[in-house]
């Protein structure tokens, strides 16, 4: 490992330990084991920090265990950022499964720090005797399984089996599971909501249960008195003391409590009815931010909903009715999900949106139904945004959607419309390797209309194109080749990449057998052939005797592409016409005339005459 690769591996460790040390305080019932695991990761700063700091040569043993502890802190770094998001119920229900991952990280992280000489190490006496100190305490913990709170288990127990619990009960889950506050209560409903959308929509037994007891915990929070439990008889009473409506369940346009809160773009909340008698007026912005709406696609607030609905039945509030009927169709989990991720994609952050774009990707992937509602609610403005992030994933994600959703034909003419051309090559030329494919494959599908290959071909895709025909993976290469030849039908574009050096890579595969790419090289050399520029540029690559010897062995498909280039280099270039004669072209024309397709038949007669003009000639002249 070079000095560099050492630097980066030292830098890369130290900025784990700071990502974990910047994580939140965890607030449920995996937050001893949450705590444990992040302070124990902090004492390692010191070990990074000198390493960094010093230019003490490791051996190969050291760096191994450095690397293997890498690893092990990225997923610490993943198990940490699980468990503090998502909903507090789920993390109790499944303590033991996520006790098994903390004992997994934690025996990764020790097996890792055993493998690393830190004792050989030039360190100041503190930082070894704090990196021996917490090698330690990996070890013992290594040892043993953290236990369960055995009476919250005890609690959720009754209510998983569909006991109704008592008050005393209600408030000791609230308590345990740090669901103690209103804001608590919306996260967790938001979390729960999440879940569910994830499942597909899937009615678990698991989520029945966790929306009962959230509702159980909900009701105990809003009236602040776990004792009483109130009767029908004191509701009405409640409902008559006309209770204050929260701010957030009123509609910023009607100001009513809403009943059907759908969200808009911006992420602002709006009852149905009324943003839609807004949309329908003309408006394109935001009518409370007064930001331009980036689509009009309207995303059902079930979250928003169903804190509206608890708040209502705390507070003996009739529940509004919609007067929306729900429609019950084939892909109506897929739209739910759909415009789940579009709100995630809007005012999501960078972890969001990366998740989302690759859900999107699968979406659209998966069948046409969801092609057609992806775009339908306005997802390829916002997905050709992402092809400008940084996020090397995200943006991976957004061009394979993009690739995905141009399989439909309507949408191709969308992403174009939106710009996405240029960005789509931008990240042909500086992205991933599977991200440059997937681009190239997005400018293959979009390329198929053919106002589309002039626009692709001006806005600079054949040189990286070229590039990615060059260093691309198998795939790539395939990738690359197909975008390039559809692109070549256009004449300009053959113009570009004759001059961009197509020529040159294009023989290097045809006569590498082992590249397996001769289909695609000899159908775009046939195609660029055409044009007086191609013609030219192939001459000079000495392309004759590969040329001869694949329409002697090739496939059918490539003998025909193959006697395509030598008619066109051979029209009013006698020297060519020479060499072939030379090569014993003439006998293995001959048979092609004869066995070969009818293009290549056609081709191979035609050749066979100007050879025979050639001969000719030259027993007039004496030649």
């Amino acid at each position: 490992m070079s000095n560099q690769e050492r630097e980066d591996l030292v830098a890369q460790l130290v900025d784990l330990v700071k990502e974990v040390s910047g994580l939140p305080e965890c607030r449920n019932a995996i937050r001893k084991m949450y705590g444990n695991l992040m302070r124990r990761v902090k004492l390692l700063s010191p070990l990074f920090e000198e390493l960094k700091d010093n230019e003490q040569q490791l051996d190969d043993g050291d760096l191994k265990g450095l690397q293997a502890l890498t690893n092990a802190l990225n997923l610490a770094l993943e198990l940490l950022k699980s468990v503090n998001n998502g909903s507090k119920i789920f993390q109790a229900l499944q303590f033991d499964k996520t006790a098994g991952k903390f004992h997994v990280v934690t025996t990764q992280i020790e097996e890792a720090l055993s493998q690393i000489h830190y004792d050989r190490f030039d360190l100041s006496e503190e930082v070894h005797e704090q990196i021996e100190l917490v090698h330690g305490q990996f070890k013992r913990a290594k040892g043993r399984v953290e236990s369960p709170d055995l009476q919250l288990q005890r609690d959720l127990a009754m209510v998983s089996n569909g006991n109704d619990p008592d008050p005393e009960t209600v408030k000791r889950l609230s308590e345990k599971l740090y669901l103690t506050m209103v804001n608590d209560l919306k996260r967790e409903s938001i979390a729960i909501h999440d879940m569910v959308i994830l499942s597909g929509g899937d009615p678990e037994e698991r989520f029945e249960m966790m929306s009962f007891l959230l509702k159980k915990i909900n009701d105990l929070v809003m009236l602040g008195n776990p004792e009483v439990d109130i009767s029908n008889g004191e509701k009405s009473v409640m409902r008559h003391r006309s209770p204050v409506i929260p701010d957030d369940f009123r509609c910023p346009i009607s100001l009513e409590l809403m009943k059907d809160p759908v969200i808009v773009s911006t992420g602002q909340t709006y009852e149905r009815a009324s943003i839609q008698k807004w949309l329908d007026a003309g408006h394109k912005v935001c009518p409370k931010t007064q930001q331009t709406l980036l689509h009009t696609a309207l995303t059902p607030n079930y979250v928003l909903k169903s804190l509206i609905a608890l708040w209502c039945d705390s507070n003996g509030v009739e529940l509004p009715k919609s007067n929306n009927k729900p429609r019950r169709t084939g892909s109506e989990c897929d739209r739910t999900v759909i415009g789940s991720l579009l709100q995630k994609l809007v005012i999501g952050d960078s972890d969001e949106q990366r998740s989302a774009a690759g859900e999107l990707r699968l979406l659209a992937k998966r069948n046409a139904d969801n092609r057609v509602c992806i775009a339908e609610a306005g997802a390829i403005p916002l997905l050709v945004e992402l092809l400008s992030s940084r996020d090397g994933r995200t943006q991976e994600h957004a061009v394979t959607a993009l690739l995905n959703l141009s399989i439909n034909e309507a949408n191709k003419g969308i992403i174009v419309s939106v710009g996405a051309i240029p960005d789509i090559v931008e990240v042909l030329k500086n992205g991933s390797t599977e991200a440059r494919e997937n681009a190239a494959a997005t400018l293959f599908s979009l390329s198929v209309m053919d106002e589309n290959k002039v626009a692709i071909g001006a806005a600079g895709a054949i040189q990286p194109l070229i590039d990615l025909l060059q260093d691309g993976t198998p795939r790539g290469k395939k990738d690359a080749a197909t975008a390039i030849f559809n692109l070549c039908i256009y004449q300009g574009n053959k113009v570009r990449a004759v001059r961009a050096g197509i020529v040159a890579p294009l023989m290097r595969l045809l006569k590498d057998a082992s590249c397996q790419m001769m289909d695609e090289a000899l159908a775009i050399l046939a195609i660029i052939a055409s044009h007086h520029e191609g013609k030219m540029a192939i001459a000079e690559a000495d392309p004759m005797p590969v040329l001869v010897e694949v329409i002697r062995t090739g496939s059918a498909r490539n003998r025909e592409n193959g006697s395509a280039v030598l008619w066109a280099l051979c029209s009013g270039d006698v020297r060519s016409l020479k060499i072939m004669k030379e090569l014993g072209a003439e006998e293995v024309l001959k048979e092609l005339s004869e066995n070969g397709t009818d293009r290549a038949k056609r081709k191979a007669g035609s050749v066979l005459e100007l050879l025979q003009r050639v001969e000719s000639v030259e027993t007039v002249t004496g030649s």
